[in-house]
C-alpha cells in the first residue's frame, strides 16, 4: 500500500477505537443512571410504606384511570433511541 493508504488506514482504526471507547463509557454511564433511577424509585415506594403488592395494585388503578397514551415501546425508543429500545 501507499504511505497514504497507510496513514488514513491508522487515522481509521484510531478513530474505531475511540469510538468504542466511547460507546463503553455511555453504555456505563447509562447502566449507573438506570441504577441511581431505581434506587430513587424504590427509596420513594418504601417512604409511602407501600408494599410489592400493594405498589402493583396502585399501579393497576393508575393505569385504568389514566387516558390512553403511548405504548411503553415507544417511548423508549424516544427517550433511547431506535438502537438501545432495543437492546432493552
Amino acid at each position: 500500500m501507499s504511505a497514504k493508504l497507510d496513514k488514513m488506514g491508522a487515522e481509521r482504526e484510531k478513530a474505531r477505537q475511540k469510538r468504542d471507547e466511547w460507546d463503553r463509557r455511555f453504555k456505563e454511564w447509562d447502566q449507573k443512571y438506570r441504577e441511581q433511577e431505581n434506587l430513587e424509585i424504590c427509596d420513594i415506594t418504601h417512604s409511602y410504606h407501600l408494599t410489592p403488592d400493594r405498589l402493583a395494585e396502585l399501579l393497576r388503578m393508575v393505569k385504568e384511570t389514566m387516558p390512553e397514551t403511548a405504548p411503553v415501546q415507544e417511548t423508549t425508543k424516544s427517550l433511547y433511541g431506535e438502537e438501545e429500545a432495543h437492546e432493552n
